[in-house]
């Protein structure tokens, strides 16, 4: 079994059928890992589909087989990819690394000036959202919207959490933001052509065409 065995798609307003599934086994596996999750109804994961915000998917015989879901805070400028569940008949195929990255581009697409961020304590999702482009940071980073934390309180660290005075707990809180990587990839960029000059040379040829294409005065106003 690998990941040519599933679908992968944003969920559809139909797939609602498999909500009360997909929340008893996000309940069964945060009891499994000795932890614990926000709890969701069946109908509020049956609004994600509705509202398009989430991603489902599919053994290719049709069965469920993993699902996440996009919550928004502090008015859309902080984004989480939540609720990341694959059914234990499918796990170990990578599925879980392919709705990461799908829920993750739907977010960007959706919410394209926002941070994506999450808390957790799995190793797996911590390289998952390293390999996305996640970083680690402080809680302060995080969102403060009171809602979020609220659904922390059925966690069992929720103590630990509250006598840290919400600095710092059991999970690793991890970060995306897009300003900073739009910072980061010019920079590679920039240090990429500085290391080879025919690149630049090419790189600096084409950015003439561009100018004297959008705007000849302005290419002319260079030699002068």
């Amino acid at each position: 079994m690998n990941i040519n065995d599933f679908i992968v798609q944003v969920a559809l307003p139909e797939h609602r059928v498999f909500a009360e599934e997909i929340c008893n086994e996000m309940a069964e596996s945060a009891k499994a890992r000795g932890t614990g999750i926000a709890k969701r109804s069946p109908e509020y994961v049956a609004g994600k589909m509705a509202d398009g915000k989430a991603v489902i998917a599919f053994h290719k015989d049709g069965s469920w087989a993993g699902f996440c879901y996009i919550e928004t805070w502090s008015h859309g400028q902080f984004v989480a990819n939540s609720g990341l569940i694959v059914s234990p008949n499918y796990r170990k195929a990578g599925l879980a690394h392919a709705i990461k990255e799908r829920i993750f581009e739907l977010s960007r697409t959706k919410y394209p000036k926002a941070k994506i961020f999450g808390l957790t304590t799995g190793l797996a999702v911590m390289k998952i959202n390293s390999d996305l482009g996640y970083e680690p940071v402080t809680y302060s980073e995080l969102t403060q919207d009171e809602e979020f934390w609220k659904g922390c309180q059925s966690c069992v660290n929720f103590e630990i959490l509250k006598s840290k005075d919400r600095k710092n707990c059991m999970c690793t809180a991890m970060l995306y933001d897009p300003a900073t990587q739009k910072h980061d990839v010019a920079k590679k960029f920039a240090e990429e052509l500085k290391r080879k000059p025919k690149l630049y040379e090419r790189f600096m040829l084409m950015k003439q065409k561009m100018i004297i294409k959008k705007s000849p005065l302005l290419f002319l106003s260079l030699f002068k």
